[in-house]
């Protein structure tokens, strides 16, 4: 990596940048140390991933011409080769090489921004392996979308938004996909050690999140009423048995027999009515999943109560606030703040909006308000952090949600929501005297 030259030196031999100004070189605090580490482990993965196609492709001249089966043992003893020189299973000799071919050869943008320390290996790891999972026409695209995005977030964020922009790509197939992957669904008994063993089910991702939330619902319930005797994994699994075994919550504390499945399903409203809509706008998407196949969105959308809708339409939205009349968020209020955000709004965090605390960003009792530009979804360890620790949590004024995290460093972080909320607009009349008496005509 070039080094940028420093500034001329003076007569007394310190940097000058003119007569006036002397140049101080900062001085590195603890985290700048270890993120200049990290920099440049980066730069030392994007080499080796360099040398390690260089050395397979230098091997593999051998087996040229010969076919596919000398190729192939060829491979397997590259593999062998480079696992015994770094110590490492030949599992992981393997994904390093498959890495390596990838970004060199498909991705020499992420490989790029890798060797100048502008994003982490495991970012480099996982655009290898989801723009592989992605149709060849459509990588190119999506890896000039993704650099980026590597470059700002963090990796889990990073993950999920491109697997969303995979997604929403091939929405248009989406249809298509999710019914051939559907004949797949199954269930299957995993033997585990000491008596133990493991249900594992295989279906519509829409479903399994539903089951999912409706179990840790039910864990938390029953968590209020019996205390801490069971661990929230422990009570999920055994809310589980509980219902496919007697298939019935009768027996199950009051509070925690009533729960349901609660998914959160966002599709542009006209998708609902007209497929060209659908064809030409964005995808249906469910809270923490992503996209999901029309056919779908319209069934959740169909009248169930379990399912919360939001339909969007490019003029209209909501903006809601009760000012200082109520403490507690309505609950329409916690929907909206929820289905912005999507996920906690902690840094990386990945905890799901519907299992997060609505937080009020100016507290209560300073004379914060109870809106929505006041309100945040934050997980319990994030919020814990929040409020307890040195760092600065607040909204950006003007940015439709997105969140600045200071570090009691310095260092600065931002947060964005999944989505925009639009707020309504009134278009005037087409002509002044013609009307309604209104003044003004709603835009649908």
């Amino acid at each position: 990596m070039p080094e940028t030259p420093p500034p001329p030196e003076s007569e007394d031999g310190r940097w000058s940048f003119g007569a006036e100004e002397e140049f101080v070189p900062p001085v590195p605090n603890a985290v700048d140390l270890v993120v200049e580490t990290a920099t440049m482990m980066s730069v030392f993965a994007a080499q080796r991933l360099l040398r390690v196609d260089a050395m397979r492709r230098d091997l593999l001249r051998e087996a040229d011409g010969r076919g596919d089966g000398v190729r192939d043992i060829v491979e397997r003893s590259i593999r062998l080769e480079l696992a015994a020189a770094m110590r490492v299973t030949e599992y992981a000799a393997g994904r390093l090489i498959a890495q390596a071919e990838a970004l060199v050869r498909r991705y020499p943008a992420a490989l790029e921004a890798l060797g100048w320390g502008r994003m982490t290996e495991k970012h480099a790891e996982i655009i290898a392996d989801l723009l592989d999972e992605a149709p060849p026409e459509l990588r190119e695209m999506l890896l000039q979308r993704a650099v980026p995005l590597a470059a700002s977030e963090p990796v889990g964020t990073f993950r999920r938004a491109l697997r969303t922009l995979i997604d929403t790509a091939q929405a248009t197939t989406l249809e298509e996909r999710h019914q051939r992957a559907l004949t797949q669904r199954r269930i299957a008994v995993e033997r585990g050690q000491d008596g133990m063993a493991g249900l594992w089910i295989f279906g519509a991702e829409v479903e399994i999140h539903a089951i999912h939330g409706r179990l840790t619902q039910m864990a938390k319930a029953i968590a209020r009423v019996d205390g801490k005797t069971r661990t929230l994994d422990q009570l999920r699994a055994d809310v589980a048995t509980d219902l496919l075994i007697d298939g019935t919550t009768d027996h199950l504390p009051e509070a925690a027999s009533g729960i349901r499945a609660q998914v959160v399903v966002t599709v542009p409203v006209l998708a609902l009515l007209d497929d060209e809509y659908a064809d030409a706008g964005d995808p249906p998407v469910v809270e923490g999943m992503g996209p999901i196949p029309l056919s779908k969105a319209r069934e959740l959308c169909g009248g169930d109560a379990r399912w919360m809708r939001v339909l969007t339409h490019p003029e209209t939205g909501i903006v809601l606030s009760v000012g200082r009349d109520s403490y507690p968020p309505p609950a329409p209020l916690k929907r909206l703040v929820r289905w912005r955000a999507d996920r906690c709004m902690g840094p990386g965090c990945s905890m799901p909006a519907s299992r997060c605390e609505i937080d009020h960003q100016i507290r209560w009792a300073d004379g914060g308000e109870t809106c929505l530009d006041n309100t945040l979804p934050f997980c319990k360890g994030h919020h814990l952090v929040k409020d307890n620790t040195d760092w600065q949590v607040r909204q950006i004024e003007g940015s439709g949600g997105a969140v600045a995290w200071t570090s009691p460093t310095g260092r600065r972080y931002i947060v964005q929501p999944e989505r925009k909320v639009p707020t309504f607009t009134v278009r005037p009349p087409a002509r002044s005297d013609i009307g309604d008496g209104l003044g003004a005509e709603a835009p649908f």
